[in-house]
């Protein structure tokens, strides 16, 4: 079984995918950049890494593995643990793990891991389509010596022209002014009178209106409508998964059976791709809170909780 397809399968839609006794591969989202100087363009990705000491089970792979394979929970735990003993296995005789689209893991000196990134694929679905590309060098002082060199060999030479006589200009010039000043005292005539008319209906309508406002009483007819506001819903993107049934009715006996154990935040979630309404202890606004939740439950309630991220 490949477990390196579920792995990278689950990192489109997860931070944070671990391998039960085996480590952590986490995500990490890059904005889009340029670098070199042949100005190559990269667009927004998302980052491999690996963390060895994250080792806990949460569920998440072993769910999914359970789901695709169509086998138990219990026996894809099992499937995991043996791939993970021939990855241990490799490393310590010094060999490298390979994980296809997704990296590989070798040993150093120290004998400690180092995690190498594939970034043969990109992880961020909001890139799809999206690739690297190398925009060619703008020559432009290679274009202005060549324009520089054309004008060397083929200089322009102005020739002047034969004067011609324009005194006859002179006296239409006078005409137009003297046209120019008659019409610009008209306009300016005009304009003083249109704005003296349009002074005084101003203030006839001033004095109407401040003489309604004198006599007029005001009656609120109509009361002050309140006025509801919008809470903004707290996001919660982490639930403690209970369980996950195909019937609805299910669902919901489940959970009337965690609200008669003391889980009163139990609650079922919307349909999700795979046709299962996951029921779930409680939503959570952090990670760290609902992983301490999640092993408090394991211990007193259930031992194969798992944490859903969304």
């Amino acid at each position: 079984m490949l477990i390196e397809k579920h792995i990278s399968d689950l990192l489109y839609r997860y931070q944070c995918v671990t391998v039960p006794g085996f480590g952590a591969f986490l995500t990490e989202t890059v904005s889009a950049h340029i670098t070199g100087n042949a100005s190559s363009f990269f667009p927004p990705k998302k980052v491999v890494s690996f963390n060895a000491n994250v080792k806990n089970n949460d569920g998440l792979l072993a769910n999914h593995v359970a789901l695709q394979e169509k086998m138990s929970y219990e026996l894809a735990v099992i499937k995991i643990g043996d791939v993970v003993n021939q990855w241990t296995y490799l490393l310590q005789n010094r060999n490298r793990v390979v994980l296809k689209n997704i990296g590989e893991i070798s040993v150093n000196n120290e004998m400690n891991w180092v995690f190498e990134p594939a970034n043969t694929v990109n992880y961020l679905t909001d890139s799809f389509g999206l690739s690297s590309f190398v925009s060619p060098e703008i020559t432009r002082e290679v274009l202005k010596q060549e324009v520089e060199a054309l004008e060397e060999k083929a200089p322009i030479i102005f020739t002047p022209e034969r004067k011609r006589d324009y005194s006859y200009l002179k006296y239409a010039a006078v005409f137009v002014m003297m046209l120019g000043a008659g019409g610009f005292g008209y306009i300016t005539y005009n304009n003083q009178k249109i704005e003296n008319q349009t002074l005084a209906i101003q203030k006839n309508v001033q004095e109407k209106v401040q003489q309604q406002i004198q006599e007029a009483t005001f009656v609120i007819s109509n009361p002050i409508h309140t006025v509801e506001l919008a809470v903004v819903e707290e996001k919660m993107p982490y639930h403690l998964v209970a369980g996950a049934y195909r019937s609805e009715e299910n669902a919901k006996k489940a959970i009337a059976e965690l609200n008669a154990a003391g889980f009163e935040k139990a609650k079922m979630l919307p349909l999700n791709n795979h046709k299962l309404y996951p029921v779930v202890y409680a939503s959570f606004k952090s990670l760290i809170e609902a992983q301490i939740e999640r092993k408090n439950i394991q211990k007193s309630h259930n031992a194969e909780a798992w944490l859903l991220i969304e």
